[in-house]
């Protein structure tokens, strides 16, 4: 068995300050992704920068999950 995958593909629960520490990084996300939303024209580049920012704050908190 891969200790790996094992940890990648469970089910890791919040324990002690990682809620708070998700929420930071949510909410500083949130404020970049308006003002993208605010500065850059509606277009394919736009959308990317959009979901390329979800999936670094997927990232950033499956770091904490994964490794604490």
């Amino acid at each position: 068995m891969n200790p790996a995958l094992e940890n990648s593909y469970s089910y890791h629960p919040p324990k002690g300050d990682q809620t708070a520490r998700y929420e930071a990084i949510r909410s500083k996300a949130k404020e970049l992704a308006h003002m993208i939303d605010e500065l850059c024209p509606n277009s394919r580049e736009k959308s990317v920068a959009q979901t390329n920012l979800e999936q670094t704050v997927m990232w950033a908190n499956k770091s904490i999950a994964c490794n604490e």
